[in-house]
């Protein structure tokens, strides 16, 4: 959430970062100005009536102890009628101090000075591609087939047990999904990240902590008894370890790896763009969480670009980067770099890691402080990245890895899976 001192502060500043998501946040950020200008005038009136009050009460002691009882009930009536006048007043300011809440909740995050302007996907500026396409041969396979023909993903049998969007993996399918997710976790660890086990079910708290409630409630699976949401990312249960704490300076980064299973309820319409494991609505991935001073945050987050450079390239996948333009980061970025590997039997680039530091925006909803050298409360940044989302990266890995005698294993997945080969 943005602090209300920035856009009371530095007004303009808040308009052109957010008008490089849409122009129309400029009326947001008026309209919450306004509210809280009323709400300043109501608290100032209340003051005003309380010190009036309090001066009335002084009269009225000296008046009683000089006998004039007359004039000490004149002013009596007049303390009545502030104390009245003051009630209104404060109830008038819960009910701006609500409003402006709502409409504050509403505001994303202000884009880095370096995000580029756009609105759509196609304005995303390319940045790095490190690979060769490779070249397949004109009876190469779409990933869905490849699966079919090997046994290694039984969509049918996932829509059966619960329905579309949740496949069952089976046999090697299976073991090369552990395999992924064991060198995913063990690279983290050897970067110095500490594993983390969360929970897979959050409450509301923890989701509007890191951004999720109230912007993307739809997309969420919500156990309604309980008032519980499954969770869209491991960003989500591993940054709330945090929420209301006070951390040390010296402590600064916190460095954190989980896997979790991920569930999503936009899983889009049918076409090749959403078929096989392009889009599900479960799905594997290992996140990496940092926790970080402020003026650490952008060169942990070029660390973090470089940690997913280093899996894609050991994994033998050509892949691109993407600095995302305003109209096309989520909701509490201020900075997302996009990871893509390119799907040859596709022809296309699919989405597998966002990289992004959220600035002090999931930390000022959390109330995720540290103390500085100052001895003074200061607000954290949080950054996390998915290092990697496994359904793309295993579409690219049996696609481009295609050959006539079967599917080549990554190398570095071999020690994991115990197999080199899918025949």
């Amino acid at each position: 959430m943005l602090a209300l001192q920035y856009l009371r502060e530095q007004t303009q500043d808040a308009k052109d970062r957010l008008s490089k998501r849409n122009p129309k946040y400029v009326e947001t950020i008026d309209k919450v100005l306004a509210i809280d200008e009323e709400n300043r005038k109501a608290k100032s009136e209340m003051e005003r009536n309380q010190s009036e009050a309090n001066t009335l009460a002084k009269k009225i002691g000296e008046l009683m102890k000089s006998g004039d009882k007359a004039g000490a009930e004149e002013l009596k009536a007049q303390t009545a009628q502030l104390k009245e006048a003051g009630k209104g007043l404060e109830e008038r300011s819960k009910q701006l101090e609500q409003e402006l809440y709502e409409v504050l909740v509403t505001l994303p995050n202000t884009p880095h000075e370096s995000v580029p302007e756009g609105q759509t996907a196609e304005e995303n500026i390319t940045v790095f591609q490190y690979g060769d396409i490779p070249v397949l041969g004109e009876d190469a396979l779409p990933h869905w087939d490849l699966i079919k023909k090997y046994d290694l993903i039984d969509f049918e049998l996932g829509s059966k047990i619960t329905g579309a969007g949740f496949p069952v993996y089976k046999g090697k399918g299976a073991r090369i999904q552990r395999a992924m997710i064991n060198f995913f976790l063990d690279q983290a660890i050897a970067a110095g990240f500490t594993e983390i086990q969360p929970p897979l079910l959050v409450n509301a708290d923890s989701g509007f902590g890191t951004g999720q409630l109230p912007d993307k409630e739809g997309q969420m699976y919500h156990a309604t008894v309980d008032d519980l949401y499954l969770i869209p990312t491991a960003e989500v249960p591993i940054t709330n370890i945090y929420r209301d704490v006070i951390l040390k300076e010296e402590d600064l980064p916190i460095k954190n790896v989980g896997y979790t299973p991920c569930f999503r309820r936009e899983a889009g319409a049918w076409g090749a763009h959403v078929r096989g494991l392009n889009r599900l609505h479960q799905f594997d991935k290992v996140e990496i969480v940092q926790i970080a001073h402020p003026d650490q945050s952008y060169a942990l987050l070029d660390e973090m670009v470089l940690h997913v450079k280093g899996l894609l390239e050991k994994l033998e996948l050509p892949y691109r980067i993407l600095h995302l333009c305003g109209g096309d980061m989520g909701f509490t970025s201020a900075l997302t770099y996009d990871f893509e590997t390119y799907s040859t039997a596709q022809g296309r680039w699919l989405e597998v890691s966002s990289t992004s530091n959220f600035e002090s925006f999931q930390a000022n909803r959390l109330k995720c402080r540290f103390k500085n050298k100052d001895g003074k409360n200061q607000l954290v940044h949080t950054l996390n990245g998915s290092a990697l989302a496994l359904p793309r990266i295993l579409a690219t890995i049996l696609e481009n890895n295609q050959t006539p005698e079967g599917i080549r294993v990554p190398k570095v997945l071999v020690p994991y899976c115990g197999f080199d080969m899918i025949s």
